[in-house]
């Protein structure tokens, strides 16, 4: 029991010592995060589309 308590004093300690972002900081970064999901999804989207439509061409 003394090693999970331990563990957990050991955690609180260090987590004191992180350095969190600013709310800018962190509204930029969550800026870009979501706009580069939704480029890539909409980049893979028309890729996909478009692999789709050459292969029905070449099938049919």
């Amino acid at each position: 029991m003394q090693r999970i308590t331990n563990f957990f004093s050991e955690v609180g300690r260090e987590m004191r010592k992180v350095s969190w972002p600013r709310r800018k900081e962190l509204t930029r970064y969550t800026i870009t995060v979501l706009s580069t999901v939704v480029f890539a999804a909409l980049f893979f989207a028309v890729l996909d589309l478009g692999i789709s439509e050459l292969i029905r061409i070449i099938l049919e």
